[in-house]
């Protein structure tokens, strides 16, 4: 992969338009009701996922395992990040549409689900907003601190979502043990990052008894 084919802008372009083709699809048919606000939530949810999860886990597979690949995730990671942002939108306008159909609206939705999409979505867009070169050198360390708090939040709403339906859904737990890996990816990575800038221990001094003994032999 290089720069000239699927990378930097193109690729969120090319992740938005593909998001909305599915979409277009899932609701191309004569009546669209609820069922296919349904489908279109999961098929969204599943692109989502997949865009997140090659942003976290970018830089711990450059530093794990070096390939062609992971130079290209690492080189792509903010464009990553977009391509999920856009597709999250599409999720978030899909949620909106469905609880217009749902008997109660709004109040039908579990407030843990309104809590925590409501900080997602706002770290989502806070993170979207920042992510340009500009941001970087006017946030400072604080940029850092944004984006590192909101994958770890984002993390969080991923896994407990899939994880609270994983005991009666394969798929979800199969993508439940995938967020898990890419967090156990990312500690592997920052524990081999501490390894090896840690400074070799100084040597060890002689031991007094030969001191003597070679003072004495001299």
């Amino acid at each position: 992969m290089t720069e000239r084919g699927l990378s930097g802008p193109r690729l969120v372009v090319a992740a938005a338009a593909g998001v909305m083709a599915l979409v277009a699809a899932i609701l191309s048919t004569p009546h669209p009701g609820e069922s296919e606000l349904r489908v279109t939530l999961r098929v969204t949810a599943l692109v989502s996922a997949t865009f997140f999860l090659a942003a976290f886990t970018a830089s711990a597979w450059q530093r794990l395992r070096p390939t062609p690949t992971t130079r290209w995730l690492l080189r792509n990671r903010r464009y990553l990040g977009l391509s999920f942002a856009a597709s999250h939108l599409v999720h978030g306008l899909a949620i909106l549409a469905l609880a217009r159909r749902l008997p109660g609206g709004w109040g039908a939705l579990p407030p843990t689900t309104l809590a925590g999409g409501g900080a997602g979505y706002a770290f989502i867009a806070a993170m979207a907003a920042t992510s340009n070169d500009r941001a970087v050198a006017a946030l400072g360390r604080w940029w850092h601190r944004l984006h590192t708090t909101g994958v770890y939040v984002l993390w969080f709403i991923f896994t407990f979502t899939y994880a609270g339906s994983a005991a009666v859904s394969p798929f979800h737990a199969l993508l439940t043990a995938a967020f898990l890996a890419a967090l156990g990816l990312r500690l592997a990575a920052r524990s081999s990052a501490r390894r090896s800038v840690a400074p070799s221990a100084p040597p060890e001094p002689p031991m007094r008894g030969a001191q003597s003994r070679d003072h004495r032999a001299g």
